[in-house]
């Protein structure tokens, strides 16, 4: 009987409590295991933006091997083809695209100009543009969506200022007024797209590019757009650049 209430006395009696000193070891050591996990994932973290920005700049690297083998005509097609878009030679009604078996037909029109090139979307950053520049022919480029895209990169059109006729930056994140600013070298240029462009004050943007570029119909950043995100005019009658 003396054994049987000392055992039910035992389970209403609290559970006893470690020492001190072993609380704040166990304590200490989940602390060191979070701080040891945070800096595992930030390392991890830097690696995989040190590896995408690797890879940006490789998508976007200069073809010298091609220039110097098959022209600036192929060099040009192959970066926009290898970024998902479409390229259209002088003469050609159709556009080739990545899905297509491009590379025989690229070759054999490696002396044709490149008169359109489609790279809506893509990759594109200021580096990439050493691939499109050479080309003295160019009169479509479509450049809407590009997340990489930027006033620096806009800066480079100037190049195409005798040839260029349609050029679409609608949406790009990064493009702003001071960019806008540097097209008034595209003499040329008849239709330009900037709706979705974010600047502080899109009406008189608008009006800007208009007196920028006189001969040029401008497709987006209506005066009654408050947003600063433009939107596409309904009176504007065109299309986005080809």
């Amino acid at each position: 009987m003396a054994a049987l209430r000392a055992v039910l006395g035992c389970r209403g009696a609290p559970a006893p409590h470690p020492p001190p000193g072993q609380c704040r070891g166990a304590a200490g050591g989940l602390l060191q295991r979070l701080g040891q996990w945070f800096y595992e994932v930030d390392v991890a973290t830097a690696w995989g933006e040190q590896l995408w920005r690797r890879r940006l700049r490789s998508r976007n690297a200069y073809c010298a091997f091609l220039r110097d083998r098959y022209g600036d005509n192929v060099v040009a097609a192959v970066f926009t083809l290898s970024c998902g878009g479409g390229v259209r030679f002088e003469g050609q009604e159709h556009w080739i695209r990545p899905e297509s078996r491009w590379r025989p037909e690229v070759l054999r029109l490696r002396d044709v100009p490149v008169v359109a090139l489609d790279l809506s979307g893509s990759p594109i950053t200021y580096d990439g543009l050493d691939n499109l520049v050479p080309l003295t022919r160019l009169q479509h480029l479509n450049l809407s969506g590009c997340p990489h895209l930027d006033d620096w990169a806009l800066g480079r059109l100037h190049v195409f200022g005798n040839s260029l006729r349609e050029l679409s930056v609608a949406r790009c994140p990064h493009v702003t007024e001071r960019g806008l600013a540097t097209l008034h070298h595209l003499r040329e240029l008849q239709h330009l797209d900037v709706a979705g462009v974010r600047v502080p004050s899109p009406g008189l943007v608008r009006i800007l590019l208009e007196e920028m570029l006189p001969g040029c119909q401008i497709l987006g950043m209506d005066a009654g757009d408050t947003a600063g995100t433009g939107t596409p005019t309904p009176s504007g009658g065109g299309k986005p650049p080809a």
